[in-house]
């Protein structure tokens, strides 16, 4: 794992949540906020593995803490978001699986509702509930993990694309309305990234064009000027930054960090 670039008390004082903490970008995610000294709420919904996760970040100025919650179950989710109403959060990283992929031709209108919940309107929800918290501490920052599909659709995540888009500009409202309080709103759009949810998408193009997963793989690197996949610790980074009191009139951005493999600026 790469060193964390950031100071190790640069968030001291203050909780993160981090949604979909147990594994991929959102785990990177959960270890870079508490190595720069955040109080850490994991969020996922297997007990188990949060129990693992939390064991494993930084304690040096903080202490963490778990809530199990699957985003799929909207009784889990409202109660998620009663636990968050009495916590002083001053971060929140939405972070959820994205959709299965597939052409848009083919998707049916029950998968854009069930993406749009677990998306948009839990987002909605978490968000509201520490909103409050945020105002009276003059600080906020809420950082959406999204995709580079908000500015270029890409092939064959027909609800993901879709999804991701009506996130995006959720997002951008949010921006708008809550600048005043010295909250931030901003997106990070990961390009391809060494994650589960890759292995799944190289998988499923493997076996829809009968190539084997190493072609598959070699030739999506090949797409991205950098020549390879990020790490989820390199989209973590952009995280810890954007959380930070560094990026303070930074918002209402979408942020890519996808090696340059986006056509448009």
């Amino acid at each position: 794992m790469l060193q964390p670039p950031f100071a190790h008390d640069t968030l001291k004082g203050h909780t993160a949540v981090v949604c979909g903490s147990t594994q991929g970008i959102g785990h990177a995610a959960a270890h870079q906020l508490a190595a720069m000294g955040a109080s850490v709420v994991l969020v996922a919904r297997n007990e188990e593995k949060l129990q693992h996760a939390v064991k494993n970040l930084a304690q040096a100025h903080s202490q963490h803490s778990w809530i199990k919650a699957d985003f799929g179950i909207p009784e889990e989710v409202d109660a998620l978001v009663e636990q968050l109403k009495d916590k002083k959060v001053s971060i929140l990283v939405n972070n959820t699986g994205g959709p299965a992929s597939g052409k848009i031709t083919t998707a049916k209108a029950d998968e854009f509702i069930a993406a749009f919940n677990n998306h948009l309107i839990t987002n909605h929800k978490i968000t509201l509930a520490v909103m409050a918290s945020m105002k009276q501490g003059g600080y906020g920052r809420i950082i959406n993990v999204i995709s580079t599909s908000v500015k270029q659709p890409l092939p064959n995540l027909g609800v993901s694309n879709t999804i991701r888009g009506a996130v995006a500009s959720w997002a951008k409202t949010m921006a708008n309305e809550l600048g005043a309080f010295g909250i931030t709103v901003n997106n990070v759009l990961p390009g391809a990234t060494a994650t589960q949810r890759l292995e799944n998408i190289i998988a499923g193009k493997a076996a829809s064009t009968g190539l084997d997963t190493e072609v598959v793989s070699h030739e999506m690197s090949k797409e991205i000027p950098a020549g390879r996949f990020a790490k989820p610790e390199e989209i973590a980074y952009a995280i810890g930054f954007l959380a930070s009191p560094y990026a303070a009139y930074i918002n209402g951005i979408n942020l890519p960090v996808d090696g340059g493999r986006t056509s448009s600026l």
